[in-house]
């Protein structure tokens, strides 16, 4: 199992400790890339991808850095939308 397979199947199993630097790192190697909205977009990231224009907007836990469990579920789904994550 690759690399990017095994960050794919810990991201489906919604673990309780799921890092924003996980989900990063997995929308880098779909190409994506972190785009800031300024000082008055709050904890809320972009994650841009310029070939097609696909967007996944993420909120950036603080002060730690362990998602909440609603928005490590919606991932998935929001990858798969976007073509990344094909089911077999």
């Amino acid at each position: 199992m690759s690399t990017e397979e095994k960050m794919i199947e810990r991201l489906k199993a919604c673990p309780s400790d799921y890092m924003y630097s996980e989900a990063v790192a997995l929308a880098k190697r779909f190409g994506y890339a972190e785009v800031f909205k300024g000082s008055t977009s709050g904890s809320r990231v972009l994650l841009y991808r310029k070939r097609d224009g696909r967007k996944i907007l993420l909120h950036k836990p603080h002060p730690g850095s362990i998602m909440k469990a609603y928005a490590v579920s919606q991932l998935p789904d929001c990858f798969k939308e976007n073509g990344d994550i094909v089911e077999k």
